[in-house]
C-alpha cells in the first residue's frame, strides 16, 4: 500500500520539509500531495485528512499520523532497516532527545526567523531570545557531533530523523545571515548538500505562491 504525505508549500513549510526529507534520504517511497497553505480552504482540506488540520499528514492505509516527531517515529517502526534512527542505543537515545526537543522549543528563532528558501542570503538583526536560541543550538549540535558524529558530516554520523528535525533551522540560519561558529557552518552546509534537500528546494523555488505572514520583509517579496 503506497503511502502518502499531505504537504504544504515547499517554500515556506518547514514542518512539512521535516517528514519529506527524511523519507527521501531513506528511499521510502510515498505519494505526495499538496495542500497550498493560502488557500481560502486550507484548513478544511486539512481537517479532511487530519483531526489538527495542519500539515504534514501520513496516510499509511488506515493509520493517519500527524506531527513530524510522530510521522517520523511511525515510519522508523515501519520502516526497521533503513536508519532513520542511529543503530546504536545511546546515540538513538540522544538522537531522539534532541528531534523532540526541536519539536517543541526553540518558538523565539522559528518566529524571527521563518523558513523562506527563496528569500536571498540577507543578514538580518534577531532580537536576543532568537539569539540565545542559536546558542542553544550550537551546544546541542556540537555536543552530538563530539559524541556521535564521527564518520560523517551529520548530527550522528549518517543523516537521520534528527537532521531532518533540524533541516529547516540551517535554512533560517543560512537565509537570514545568522552569525555562528565555524562547526555550526559546516553542518548547515553539509544539510544543503544532501541530494534530498537540493531535491525540495529546486521545486521550492519554482513555487510562485506568497504568503505573507512568512515574508519578513513585506510588502517586498525578495527572491533569488
Amino acid at each position: 500500500m503506497t503511502l502518502k504525505l499531505v504537504i504544504g508549500n515547499k517554500n515556506y513549510s518547514s514542518w512539512s520539509l521535516r517528514p519529506w526529507i527524511a523519507m527521501k534520504a531513506a528511499g521510502i517511497p510515498f505519494e505526495e500531495i499538496t495542500i497550498p497553505l493560502e488557500a481560502p480552504d486550507f484548513k478544511a482540506r486539512a481537517r479532511a485528512v487530519s483531526p489538527a488540520g495542519r500539515v504534514p499528514v501520513l496516510i499509511d492505509g488506515e493509520a493517519v499520523v500527524w506531527e513530524s516527531i510522530a510521522i517520523l517515529e511511525h515510519l522508523a517502526e515501519r520502516f526497521p532497516d533503513r536508519g532513520l534512527w542511529p543503530g546504536e542505543p545511546v546515540a538513538r537515545a540522544h538522537a531522539r532527545s534532541l528531534a523532540t526537543e526541536m519539536h517543541g522549543g526553540f518558538g523565539a528563532l522559528r518566529s524571527a526567523a521563518p523558513m523562506n528558501l527563496w528569500r536571498p542570503i540577507e543578514v538580518r538583526a534577531m532580537p536576543e531570545a532568537a539569539l540565545k536560541d542559536v546558542r542553544l543550538l550550537m551546544r546541542r549540535w556540537a555536543e552530538a557531533r563530539e559524541r556521535f558524529g564521527a564518520g560523517g558530516d551529520f548530527l550522528y554520523g549518517a543523516f537521520c530523523a534528527a537532521d531532518a528535525m533540524f533541516a529547516p533551522v540551517a535554512t533560517r540560519l543560512r537565509t537570514y545571515g545568522i552569525a555562528v561558529d565555524e562547526p555550526t557552518q559546516a553542518y548547515i552546509g553539509a544539510i544543503h548538500d544532501h541530494p534530498a534537500f537540493v531535491a525540495w528546494k529546486k521545486l521550492a523555488l519554482a513555487e510562485t505562491a506568497v504568503v505573507p505572514e512568512d515574508e519578513v520583509d513585506w510588502p517586498v517579496v525578495k527572491r533569488v
